[in-house]
């Protein structure tokens, strides 16, 4: 790893990865208030004193998670810089030869959500009501999750899971990265258990292919497509969050089965799926890693 300093200011990699966890909140919290103000300056909408019935629009999350990325990446570069003392690029950023890990990523979060959306439908639980395209809103939405999947992603996967592995076993350091990816999930809307375990196993999915390769274009690819096609494309709640749509459906039955009003993250099948993928991903990343290592 090309790094600016070999001996990080703190010492202990676990260590490291904790002290981030209350900057992140104070300096990303600042950012999103920025944003909520600069979006009400613009949209003439801003009321400080009913913030609870602010306008939860696509436009409005587009400008706050925004600015709230731009908070995280300025609190993980000054954390690489002054802490690890390596550069910003090195988190996993490298896109030599890492094509197949961004096909991978989309492709993935694509047939999960395919898969899960056909299931449902053919077992009675979902109905599709209606499909309207609208060009905007759906690029609003591209933008929105990719923003998403970075301000995540670089936080969870490019700097807490590589600094737990500086100090221990990587599958250790991949479980624990993923309870504070879950932590971060606690007070979505409409969180439920079977929720926040999914999105533990979603945490340990997109992180198995980074505790082989140290790059991020895996993880930051299959966590946009997963949202992109659960929200915006095949109508579910986005972690408790609704989404414009392309596809309007209505959801019956079992909450185990369907997820209720979480989304498809809350569902028995997001479980199956995951566990599934996670497998998979393992031996493929395994298996390349094992023949970089005897090539």
């Amino acid at each position: 790893m090309d790094q600016i300093n070999s001996n990080p200011a703190i010492k202990h990699g676990w260590l490291r990865a904790i002290l981030i966890i209350i900057p992140f909140f104070i300096v990303s919290g600042i950012f999103q208030a920025i944003g909520l103000i600069l979006y009400g300056a613009i949209t003439g909408t801003l009321d400080l004193q009913n913030l609870q019935n602010v306008n939860m629009s696509t436009g409005f999350r587009l400008t706050t998670q925004f600015t709230g990325m731009l908070g995280t990446l300025l609190i993980v570069w000054i954390f690489a810089r002054f802490i690890d003392k390596r550069k910003f690029v090195d988190l996993g950023f490298s896109l030599k030869n890492r094509g197949k890990d961004i096909f991978y990523g989309l492709i993935a979060g694509i047939v999960m959500m395919g898969l899960g959306t056909i299931i449902l439908q053919v077992n009675g639980n979902l109905t599709i009501d209606s499909i309207h395209f609208a060009a905007t809103s759906l690029l609003q939405s591209v933008f929105l999750f990719i923003i998403v999947s970075v301000n995540e992603e670089v936080l969870v996967r490019g700097y807490i899971l590589p600094n737990f592995m500086d100090s221990m076993n990587r599958y250790l350091a991949l479980v624990l990265s993923s309870l504070i990816f879950t932590a971060l999930h606690l007070f979505n809307p409409n969180v439920s258990f079977l929720g926040i375990t999914n999105i533990f196993l979603a945490g340990i999915l997109l992180g198995i292919g980074y505790i082989f390769t140290k790059n991020l274009w895996f993880p930051l690819a299959l966590h946009f497509s997963w949202n992109f096609f659960q929200g915006p494309i095949f109508g579910f709640e986005v972690s408790g969050t609704d989404t414009d749509t392309l596809i309007s459906q209505s959801i019956t039955g079992n909450e185990l089965l369907t997820g209720g009003k979480f989304g498809f993250e809350g569902s028995l099948l997001a479980s199956l799926l995951c566990t599934a993928a996670i497998i998979l991903f393992w031996y493929v990343y395994k298996k390349q890693d094992f023949r970089l290592q005897n090539a």
